[in-house]
């Protein structure tokens, strides 16, 4: 039997056969991805194909169909592994907010940088856009401006008048649609909007610290009405790429790996190289601060910088 993987929690798996019905899955024996240290081996957005157990209401998962895409982050506890978020997505929405909890440009690079690696296509959503005053609406229009003018996709959202739902909605039929962002960005609140039935649970913002309370603490996919799947991830702190060659970091810039041949090396890494294209660029404010000071903190393998806003 053949189904997708719709939850993950542990050794068990929620799958999704061709009819449409629900099983419990385990896997069988230990599987490893070739050439990946993920601490989980299935991930939500997985197929896999599986048999019943005779006698028990149970599957056993035997094979792991070649993905796609993915996408990962670091593991939590054990910092060589990567845990695989979701698997054969079709568009990530990354959730924003210059509201309370501030979504800073070096969350932003990284996440694009990280699903530029894995061949994910992203339209980034600015959530809560109803609360914005005159202040934080000309920071959201230089900020928007920087990611359209590279070529991403934008979308300006609210959750609670409804701006822009039915159009968001619209682009996610018949396609496996990824939804991240910190925590308290209003991630579960739009899912609530784009479809009622989901009921996902939404929390209040933590006065002391500023930040979401966790209301996701694992993926899990749902289906939509229109053909679609949305899979609600737990609100992430940081991604990064693992193991990643520095010199190939730019081409997931695509904003300065469309300068790299005005370049004087062929392999420049814009850092230290005389006739940088991209450092003449910055210096002629045809590129984004932001996004060079968040390409060498990622070369340099920085955090990310918290307080950073454009």
């Amino acid at each position: 039997m053949k189904g997708i993987v719709f939850k993950s929690t542990g050794s068990w798996y929620s799958v999704r056969d061709s009819d449409g019905h629900f099983l419990d899955c385990k896997l069988k024996g230990l599987h490893r991805i070739k050439g990946l240290r993920a601490t989980n081996p299935i991930a939500v957005g997985d197929m896999v194909l599986f048999e019943m157990q005779q006698g028990e209401n149970i599957g056993i998962i035997h094979k792991i169909e070649d993905r796609k895409n993915y996408i990962i982050r670091k593991s939590i506890n054990l910092s060589k592994q990567i845990q695989i978020i979701a698997a054969n997505i079709d568009m990530a929405y990354l959730v924003v907010t210059l509201a309370l909890p501030r979504t800073s440009t070096g969350f932003i690079d990284r996440f694009l940088v990280t699903a530029e690696a894995y061949h994910i296509p992203v339209t980034i959503l600015f959530n809560k856009i109803d609360i914005y005053d005159k202040k934080l609406l000309e920071a959201h229009q230089k900020m928007k401006a920087i990611y359209e003018d590279i070529g991403y996709i934008c979308r300006e959202v609210s959750a609670l008048r409804g701006d822009n739902i039915a159009e968001l909605k619209e682009s996610m039929a018949d396609k496996t649609n990824l939804f991240s962002g910190h925590s308290g960005v209003g991630k579960s609140a739009l899912l609530n909007a784009i479809d009622p039935s989901l009921d996902r649970k939404t929390g209040e913002i933590s006065e002391s610290y500023l930040k979401g309370k966790h209301t996701t603490t694992f993926a899990e996919m749902f289906c939509l009405d229109n053909g679609g799947f949305i899979i609600d991830t737990p609100g992430i702190k940081e991604f990064g790429l693992i193991d990643f060659k520095k010199e190939d970091l730019t081409h997931y810039f695509p904003d300065m790996f469309a300068l790299l041949p005005d370049c004087k090396f062929y392999n420049c890494t814009h850092t230290n190289e005389p006739h940088c294209a991209v450092k003449k660029s910055l210096e002629e404010k045809r590129l984004s601060e932001s996004r060079y000071r968040n390409y060498i903190n990622i070369f340099y393998g920085e955090g990310i910088d918290e307080n950073d806003w454009e």
